[in-house]
């Protein structure tokens, strides 16, 4: 293998001849002035992802690199010692940054290699988009990647590719990094159709909490087309869920339990007051219950350190938090993890129980 076409980080991507793009140690150089990039049929489309992103890594084929003087041989080699990896057959990254990605980010990888070897006008759709979305992917299956046909021709699942077809519409398709892919809404739809209610829900109320789009243009966006699309009968059911309200991944699986529980529907975000003066914001609220539940993600702690602050210090000072909170209310607190997420029928008896003390405690004697 030509070290050389493994580039060095000095800002530049190595070029054959050609002008093609070889493998590179260093992320994608993309045009950072505008921010905005290209996208089909003119519409404008942010950058979801930076340019130096693991997601980004540079992928170059078989055909490139033979063209820029390699053989199979020295690619058999190159995988051989680990100098490369391919994430999909006839494609070749560097092994050294393979290696270190996670799944989610080689998966980002696989769809941006499948994307390059297709043959037929296509985007990266599905669960497949949301990389490039800087989208969660919690709960979606990361084996395939989904690639939408634009000539509407009946598509095809082979070598780990399913192909899709489908109407599209004005503002359904962004492009960036040199890849096109399905818009957050058309994302957060289509999601909807290759994985569960829960994992829908939570990619919709992500891109409706960042801001993407609201939750009436996503019922109109389904309605006006989407509800004869296949597999969509859990679509309509997502779509009434959704709320941008719910900030996280951790709490839009809450959102989900209860519903999936028989609990009534919580006000997510709910505001706490003491004389006039906002105290607290609460995860989820049940009034009529006089509950409130918290979900404790290790995000949330890492996310309120101060200077000085370990995290021993932010337990004590949530703790100090929920006991005003209980002043005020008169309310109690039932805190969830993602351990108890994973068992959710001792969550819906610890819950049902709490509500339960919580009732007898506020009989008349």
């Amino acid at each position: 293998m030509n070290p050389a076409l493994l580039g060095r980080c000095d800002g530049r991507e190595a070029q054959d001849a050609a002008g093609r793009i070889a493998v590179s140690r260093c992320h994608p150089q993309v045009r950072r002035a505008p921010v905005w990039d290209e996208c089909w049929r003119g519409q404008p489309s942010c950058m979801y992802v930076k340019p130096d992103d693991p997601r980004l890594l540079p992928i170059s084929l078989r055909s490139e690199l033979l063209a820029a003087g390699e053989s199979d041989r020295s690619l058999a080699r190159a995988i051989r010692t680990g100098s490369l990896e391919r994430p999909r057959r006839g494609a070749y990254v560097d092994g050294e940054l393979w290696r270190s990605m996670t799944d989610e980010e080689r998966y980002a990888v696989r769809c941006r290699a499948a994307y390059r070897q297709a043959e037929a006008e296509v985007f990266l759709s599905h669960a497949s988009s949301l990389p490039l979305l800087d989208g969660p992917l919690w709960g979606l299956e990361l084996g395939d990647a989904h690639l939408t046909r634009f000539d509407g021709k009946a598509g095809r699942r082979q070598a780990r590719i399913r192909q899709h077809c489908g109407a599209v519409s004005d503002g359904d398709v962004v492009s960036a990094h040199g890849t096109r892919f399905s818009s957050p809404m058309r994302s957060a739809l289509e999601v909807t159709m290759v994985g569960s209610v829960e994992s829908g829900l939570v990619v919709a109320n992500h891109f409706l909490h960042r801001g993407d789009f609201t939750l009436a243009q996503l019922q109109e966006r389904y309605d006006g087309a989407m509800t004869r699309w296949p597999f969509s009968l859990k679509t309509d059911l997502v779509v009434r869920l959704a709320d941008p309200r719910i900030e996280s991944v951790g709490e839009s699986r809450t959102f989900h339990f209860l519903w999936a529980w028989h609990f009534p529907r919580p006000d997510p975000q709910f505001k706490v007051y003491d004389n006039g003066l906002l105290v607290a914001r609460l995860d989820f609220a049940l009034p009529e219950h006089h509950v409130w539940i918290e979900f404790d993600g290790k995000v949330k702690y890492q996310g309120s350190l101060r200077d000085g602050d370990d995290v021993t210090a932010v337990v004590l000072r949530e703790k100090r938090r929920e006991e005003r909170i209980a002043e005020i209310t008169g309310w109690r607190c039932l805190r969830i993890t993602w351990a108890d997420l994973a068992n959710p029928a001792r969550l819906a008896a610890r819950l049902r129980n709490l509500i339960d003390s919580v009732a007898r405690s506020r009989r008349p004697r």
